[in-house]
């Protein structure tokens, strides 16, 4: 006797959700050329390219000798498949950034154009908002507290250091500094630097 797969409300609700967030990733050329432009800022190379093909150029170059860019690249490409409903490639390309460069961002994240990774060692998971301008740290982990799939929002600008966990259904504010091997369980005002754990404004 074969049981019948129920298909009640929670998946209908959870299948509704999940293409909600797809429809919001952004573009991949966009996104990418931002990300570009962000991490060249950050890495003293400039951020402005002559032409298309300079772009192009940059863009591989970046990918080449930066593991997290390239794993940028990567979610990218699988946030932007996944919204035009691509079968196995978004999973190919999820599991290319785990295991080249340790950088893993689950399906139901949304990152604005404009992100820079420093490193790799980088874990992004829930329904999570990130806004341009973010920088992450190594070891950076932005995710969830037990029994609620809602994680953080980080709007503009925010800079994440080494080894902080940002965790739970929290708002960090636009330009707000979280410290090295911070423990984020609440809040964080616009503008606020916090560090410790539990994390606290200083």
């Amino acid at each position: 006797m074969t049981r019948r797969r129920r298909s009640g409300p929670p998946n209908a609700a959870r299948e509704q959700l999940f293409a909600t967030i797809h429809a919001g990733q952004p573009r991949w050329r966009a996104a990418i050329v931002q990300d570009a432009v962000v991490t060249l800022r950050y890495r003293g190379e400039g951020e402005q390219f002559g032409s298309r093909l300079a772009a192009l150029g940059q863009m591989i170059r970046l990918a080449w000798v930066s593991d997290a860019f390239f794993a940028q690249v990567l979610y990218r490409g699988k946030a932007r498949m996944q919204a035009l409903g691509v079968p196995l490639l978004p999973l190919i390309a999820h599991r290319l950034a785990v295991v080249l460069a340790q950088v893993s961002i689950g399906d139901p994240v949304v990152i604005e154009p404009g992100l820079y990774i420093v490193h790799g060692q980088v874990v992004i998971d829930g329904i999570v908002s990130i806004g341009a301008g973010a920088v992450l740290a190594p070891f950076v982990t932005i995710g969830l507290r037990a029994g609620d799939f809602h994680g953080p929002t980080l709007e503009r600008d925010v800079q994440v250091g080494t080894g902080a966990k940002l965790l739970g259904p929290i708002r960090v504010g636009a330009g707000a500094r979280i410290g090295a091997n911070a423990v984020v369980l609440d809040d964080v005002p616009a503008g606020a630097t916090v560090a410790g754990a539990p994390a606290r404004r200083v």
